[in-house]
Parts: C-alpha cells; structure tokens; sequence
C-alpha cells in the first residue's frame, strides 16, 4: 500500500511504518467503539445459560465496554466451533479483574498507547500497591491474578481459572489441553 510520507512524496512507507499506522487507525477505532459500546438484553439472556449465578453478577460488575469486549471473544470462539462451557466462562469473565479499578475510556487509552509504544514504563508503572494515581496502572498488570481469585471465589471450574490467570501468559510450549484452549482465547481475544 502506498501512503504519502511525511515529507509528502509518494514512496511507499515501509514495513514498520504501515504496521504503525493501521495499529494505531486500529486504536482510535477500538476507543471510539469503546464509548459506545452496547450489550443487548438478548445478549444477557445468552450470559446466564453459560455462567452460574454467582459468576453472573462478577459479569455484570464489568463496564459495559468490558462486557461487549467479553461478549464479542465468546462469538468469536462460536464462530470458530469451539463448544467447551469452561472455556466460554473464561473467555466471558477474563478481564472481570479490571473491575477493581473501573478505569475510564481516556485511561484505557493511556494504558494501550503505553503498551504498545513503551511496554517497560507501563511494567514499572504497574509495580507496587495499587494506591493513588497508580493504581489504574497496577489494577490492570494484575487483573489476570485478581480475575482468577473472584472466579474462584464464584465457583468457577478449575481450567476456567487457570485461562483467566494466564490469558496475558507467553505460551511458549502448548503441551496440555489448558495450554491448547489458551492458545484458543489468546487468539479470540487477540481479535477483539
């Protein structure tokens, strides 16, 4: 593809480049999907077939643009013909840890920018006790872990909490059915 670079002649940019540009059109697009973000009471009918009541109510401690999000990993892995109610459960309540910290719109954007353009500040960032101005930095490096403890907490299936703990992992090695369904929801969350 040829986009004019910023000296405005017509030479193709490079790899790198175009990459960069339709990550970050990606980016602005996923934060204004973010604000308008909707989940229909169908949708919500659909939920409570597939987690316990009490698994429910983490689901509905979500923001809205968390439930979509979650909702929209759990179609993807129906498209795709997966059937395993455990990995269903993890793939709705994956981010439910975020929820310590109901981060705004404008922060997530922070935290993506930051993940994408300076991983190693985010990581220093996300160090320590989750207080003051921190703490939207610290709740989200540690929603994996604060995710699996409420599923527990809720009586989720075993593989289920183990998926939600390690859905941010590098899976280097897919050895075991759980490394195969994380590789599963990475990939479905990945695309969502």
């Amino acid at each position: 593809m040829i986009w004019k670079n910023p000296k405005g002649s017509r030479k193709p940019l490079g790899l790198g480049k175009y990459r960069m540009v339709e990550t970050a059109r990606y980016r602005v697009g996923q934060f204004f999907r973010a604000l308008t973000a909707r989940v229909s009471d169908e949708e919500l009918e659909q939920v409570t077939h597939i987690l316990t009541p009490t698994a429910l109510i983490l689901f509905r401690s979500m923001t809205t643009q968390d439930q979509r999000h979650a909702l929209d990993v759990y179609h993807a892995l129906c498209r795709a013909g997966h059937t395993d109610s455990r990995l269903f459960t993890a793939a709705l309540l994956h981010d439910v840890g975020k929820a310590a910290a109901r981060l705004p719109a404008w922060r997530r954007a922070i935290i993506v920018l930051l993940e994408r353009f300076a991983p190693r500040l985010l990581a220093r960032l996300g160090r320590g006790e989750p207080r003051g101005w921190r703490r939207s930095f610290i709740v989200h490096a540690r929603h994996p872990e604060i995710g699996a403890r409420w599923a527990k907490e809720a009586g989720c299936p075993p593989l289920a909490i183990a998926l939600i703990r390690r859905h941010q992992d590098q899976l280097r090695n897919c050895r075991t059915e759980e490394d195969q369904l994380l590789t599963v929801l990475q990939a479905a969350d990945n695309l969502n």
